[in-house]
């Protein structure tokens, strides 16, 4: 035995669990007077806002609520969903955050794979919640939130089923009761977030609370995050948690200002009468706000962050940003890795550039987080690193402790996306000299609008359930407002002759609303000589529309 190993054991005095539920009780213990939370004419201190949080988790115990259960939740920006951020795992349970754009059936499929024992979703969902609940052989309790500062009300759905009212489940808690269930293992799973898959049915990512608390801690170090900022909630809280963003901010005693329906005006207004500091968002976030300001004229508040990731940012809109005086930081991750864990590092030589240079850099992915352990672009045929010119394409790959525990009830889709010991992201990019990495295109064909991302796959499902519909393939489109939107060309049964209008319609009845195609274009699909139709031909004919 090593002399480093004898009588030098954990023990409860020189280990704990890494997990994010630790922010709070930090948080709570040295600033419980400041602003926790801000939205419309509620304001929380850090004390109010964590004895919600223990109301929460002791409301779950009481529904018999433990350890690896799963909490579904389908909620908008509102303090409840913030509170399930931690309440939920305080409980021990698993909080499953549900895209509250989705279609039923897919929100029925969500809640049956992942065995929700409990849901908790706003009123304004309770059409989509009441069809998703048809699905399920056993449906769990549910429990709704009604938003009275958006001047909501409950739904009609209680007249079906049983249904507890939120604050009604809270109030029959004892804050003196609580028992918060700390994980014994860092490596217990802490979320559930399901991916948008690219064969139909999504696939569950189970998060770890080590994996939670270190890329909390990474979006401190990479935005050089001080203390006490006021972060404006305009990325999705269902979206990969927030970005893990919900613990960071705590860590950090901000005050999260949560906003129901960002839009370009609400944004800025926000962001002037609440003196926001920091902000994340997809691009479609970004070109929000300079619109927005460009039409107005209307000025925004100085030294204003932002982050944002998804599809690369437009240099353009770079540049707008940059010239109404935003500072813009551009990461790239994926579910599966915790949200950010990439990021374009600022180099202080690239402040010597033109503004589009700089521009031109700053939309690149980048390097790995701190908390990442390597990231590498290799050809997926051999494993070899293709060459650091800019010009060779390759798979980019990433691993370390920000890296999902895998997919839930899914071994075989796990093993795949784990082979030769790294996460195979299944995006290509390139790799340039400095070591950055710049995305070129998604190897499975996946749409990213708005940052959400979209299966071509199942939307080309949908239509070829249309009987005018005789082959169809859909590719991402640019567009200046979402990114990417879909496109779908088709070739036709002979004698039919359906309207753009008629496809729109029966799209809308099989999918939620953001993966309905803008486009449609009608006539014979290039094709291989074995019959595989050439994408890539028609991403180019898109250039064109």
């Amino acid at each position: 035995m090593s002399i480093y190993e004898h009588d030098l054991d954990k023990n409860s005095s020189n280990y704990q669990p890494l997990s994010p539920i630790s922010f709070l009780s930090r948080t709570r213990r040295v600033f419980p007077n400041l602003e926790a939370i801000l939205y419309g004419k509620i304001k929380r201190s850090y004390e109010e806002a964590s004895n919600r949080c223990d109301l929460l988790s002791s409301a779950l115990t009481s529904k018999g609520i433990s350890k690896n259960d799963t909490v579904s939740v389908m909620l908008p920006n509102i303090p409840e969903m913030w509170e399930c951020h931690f309440g939920v795992p305080m409980s021990g349970a698993v909080l499953n955050s549900i895209n509250t754009r989705l279609d039923a059936n897919t929100v029925g499929f969500i809640l049956k794979h992942s065995e929700a024992k409990l849901f908790i979703f706003d009123s304004e969902y309770s059409k989509c919640v009441g069809e998703a609940l048809k699905c399920l052989d056993k449906v769990p309790t549910l429990i709704e939130v009604v938003d009275e500062v958006a001047g909501n009300n409950k739904s009609s759905l209680q007249n079906s089923v049983d249904i507890i009212n939120y604050e009604e489940f809270l109030s029959k808690s004892e804050a003196s009761n609580i028992l918060s269930k700390h994980p014994v293992d860092e490596w217990d799973a802490i979320s559930l977030n399901y991916t948008s898959g690219t064969t139909g049915n999504p696939k569950g990512v189970v998060c770890h609370h080590r994996g939670a608390y270190l890329n909390a801690i990474g979006n401190i170090l990479t935005w050089d995050l001080n203390m006490h900022p006021r972060y404006l909630w305009t990325l999705p809280m269902f979206h990969c948690n927030g970005w893990c963003f919900p613990w960071t901010i705590t860590e950090r005693a901000g005050t999260h200002v949560c906003l129901r329906h960002p839009s370009g005006p609400s944004i800025v207004e926000a962001v002037n009468s609440n003196k926001i500091t920091h902000l994340c968002g997809a691009p479609i976030i970004m070109q929000m706000v300079a619109q927005n300001i460009k039409d107005l004229d209307q000025g925004i508040v100085e030294n204003l962050k932002m982050m944002t990731a998804g599809a690369p940012p437009p240099e353009a809109v770079l540049a707008v940003m940059a010239e109404c005086g935003i500072d813009i930081i551009h990461t790239y991750g994926l579910t599966e890795v915790y949200g950010p864990a990439v990021v374009c590092a600022w180099k202080p030589e690239w402040n010597q550039l033109k503004q589009t240079d700089q521009s031109k850099i700053k939309s690149r992915q980048g390097v790995t987080y701190s908390v990442q352990e390597d990231l590498m672009v290799v050809n997926p045929e051999n494993m070899k690193k293709v060459k650091q010119d800019g010009l060779e394409m390759g798979e980019v790959l990433i691993r370390g402790n920000i890296t999902m525990k895998g997919y839930l009830k899914n071994p075989n889709a796990t093993n795949e996306a784990f082979k030769n010991g790294w996460f195979h992201t299944g995006d290509l990019g390139v790799w340039h000299e400095d070591g950055y990495i710049e995305l070129k295109d998604r190897s499975k064909d996946i749409i990213i609008s708005g940052g959400e991302n979209i299966s071509s796959i199942e939307i080309e499902g949908a239509l070829y359930k249309h009987p005018s519909v005789a082959a169809v393939a859909v590719v991402a489109k640019n567009d200046k407002k979402w990114g990417e939107t879909p496109c779908a060309f088709i070739e036709l049964v002979d004698g039919f002759n359906p309207s753009e209008k008629d496809l729109v319609q029966h799209c809308r009845g099989l999918l939620a609303g953001f993966k309905v195609p803008k486009n449609y274009v009608f006539g014979e699909l290039p094709k291989t000589s074995t019959g595989k139709i050439q994408k890539f031909l028609l991403r180019e004919k898109t250039e064109e529309i």
